[in-house]
C-alpha cells in the first residue's frame, strides 16, 4: 500500500504511518486483508474522517436503533439529541460499564468504534497504553488505527479476509450487518487500488 493508493481510496495520506505499521504488527499483510480492514474501516469512519461515535440521535432515531432500551414515544422524548445521556443509557450496565458516566466516557472512538470499559481495558492491557485513564487517545489517528487493528487481530477477522466471508466479518465488528452493502462497496474499491 502507498499514499497515492490512499489518495485513489478518497483517504488522507496521514493515514499512511498509523495503517502501515498497523498491517506489520498485526499481519494485514495481503490485499485482501487490507482492503477488507480498510473497507471496514471507511463505513464505520465515514472514510477515515470520523473517529467518535455519533449519538446525537432525535426520539425516532433512538427509537429505531434501541427500540428494547426506548419502547415508547413517551421514554424516548427525554434523550431526544442530548448524546452523553444517551450514551449513559445505551451503554450502562454492559460491556464492564459499572459506574456512574462510564457509557459516555467509554463509549465509540477510533476506526472500528471501540466501545465500553471492558474492550478500552482489553485494549489497554494489549498495547500497553492506558485508555482507562485516557480514552480519548483512541481519537489520535496512531490510537485509532492500533485499537482497530488489535480488535481486527482479537477477532481473528484475517481469516475472514481471506474467505472473502464479508458478513460474517461485518458481524463481529457490528454485532449485525447494517451497512453491508456499503462495506462491500468500500472493500471491493480498496481491492482495485490495491490491485487484487
Amino acid at each position: 500500500m502507498t499514499e497515492d493508493q490512499l489518495v485513489e481510496m478518497h483517504i488522507d495520506p496521514s493515514w499512511f504511518e498509523p495503517l502501515e505499521s498497523c498491517f506489520f504488527r498485526f499481519e494485514i499483510n495481503t490485499p485482501e486483508r487490507q482492503a477488507a480492514f480498510i473497507g471496514q474501516c471507511a463505513h464505520e469512519s465515514a472514510n477515515f474522517k470520523t473517529l467518535q461515535e455519533n449519538l446525537n440521535y432525535s426520539a425516532k432515531g433512538l427509537r429505531g436503533t434501541w427500540p428494547s432500551r426506548f419502547p415508547s414515544e413517551a421514554e424516548a422524548q427525554p434523550y431526544h439529541r442530548q448524546p452523553e445521556k444517551i450514551a449513559n443509557k445505551v451503554y450502562s450496565g454492559r460491556m464492564g460499564n459499572t459506574e456512574e458516566g462510564d457509557g459516555w466516557k467509554y463509549r465509540g472512538r477510533g476506526l472500528i468504534q471501540l466501545t465500553g470499559k471492558d474492550n478500552y481495558r482489553l485494549a489497554s492491557d494489549a498495547l500497553g497504553v492506558d485508555f482507562i485513564a485516557d480514552p480519548d487517545l483512541v481519537l489520535t489517528k496512531e490510537y485509532a488505527a492500533l485499537t482497530a487493528a488489535w480488535f481486527w487481530d482479537k477477532n481473528r477477522l484475517n481469516a475472514f479476509a481471506d474467505a472473502n466471508d464479508i458478513e460474517r466479518m461485518t458481524k463481529k465488528i457490528n454485532g449485525g450487518i447494517i451497512g453491508l452493502d456499503d462495506r462491500k462497496k468500500h472493500i471491493a474499491h480498496a481491492l482495485e487500488v490495491l490491485g487484487a
